[in-house]
C-alpha cells in the first residue's frame, strides 16, 4: 500500500481544515493516509514531533507522499533533511522557515532556529509542491518565497488566501489536490 502524510500545525490537530477532505481524495487514490497528533503546543519540540513520527518511519517509500501545513511543513523539511531515501512528492504549505513576520515564531524556534540543510532537503523528495499567499496572518509571504527559490520550484501563489485554514474558507483544497495529481502524472 502507498502511504500518504499530512502533517498539522502549531495549535493544530488531525481533523482540522482541508486534512479530512484531503485524506479522503488520497484514499480514492489507493493510498493509506496517515494524519498524526504531534504535541502542541505544550511540548512542542522537535524531538517530540520525532518521537511521534517514528512509528511510521519504516512504512515510508518511493511512492511516500507528505504534505506540511505551517509548522508541520516546517517538520517536513526537517524530517526530508534526515531521510536516507527519496519520497514521491513533498507539499509546503504556508510554512514558517525564519523569515519574519512570523506570528508563532518564539514557539516556531525549535524547527525553524538553525539553518535548513536545502541540499539535503532537495534529494529526498522527487517533487516539491509549494503554497503561500500574500494575505497569511501568521507566516510572511518570504517565507514561501525562499522555500521555492531554495528547492528549485515554482511557488504556486494563491492571493487572499490566508493562512489556507477553516478561518480563510480552506475545507478543501483543490488547487493542491491538482497539483499532486499533476506530480503523480509525471512520475
Amino acid at each position: 500500500m502507498k502511504n500518504a502524510f499530512i502533517f498539522h500545525g502549531t495549535g493544530g490537530f488531525p481533523e482540522e481544515n482541508w486534512f479530512p477532505w484531503l485524506k479522503n481524495e488520497l484514499e480514492q487514490l489507493d493510498y493509506e493516509v496517515h494524519v498524526p497528533q504531534f504535541p502542541t503546543p505544550d511540548n512542542q519540540t522537535l524531538e517530540a514531533w520525532f518521537n511521534v513520527f517514528k512509528e511510521y518511519e519504516s512504512s515510508l517509500s518511493e511512492q511516500t507522499i507528505m504534505i506540511g501545513h505551517s509548522l508541520g511543513g516546517a517538520f517536513l523539511l526537517r524530517v526530508l533533511e534526515k531521510m536516507h531515501q527519496k519520497i514521491m512528492i513533498a507539499g509546503i504549505i504556508a510554512a514558517p522557515i525564519g523569515i519574519p513576520p512570523i506570528r508563532n515564531m518564539e514557539g516556531d524556534h525549535p524547527f525553524i532556529g538553525h539553518p535548513f540543510n536545502w541540499n539535503a532537503i532537495q534529494e529526498h523528495a522527487k517533487h516539491f509542491i509549494i503554497f503561500h499567499s500574500d494575505t497569511d496572518p501568521y507566516v510572511s509571504l518570504k517565507n514561501g518565497q525562499m522555500t521555492a527559490e531554495k528547492l528549485h520550484t515554482q511557488l504556486n501563489f494563491i492571493p487572499n488566501a490566508g493562512h489556507f485554514n477553516k478561518a480563510a474558507g480552506y475545507t478543501q483544497f483543490a488547487e493542491l489536490h491538482e497539483k499532486i495529481k499533476e506530480a503523480l502524472f509525471k512520475s
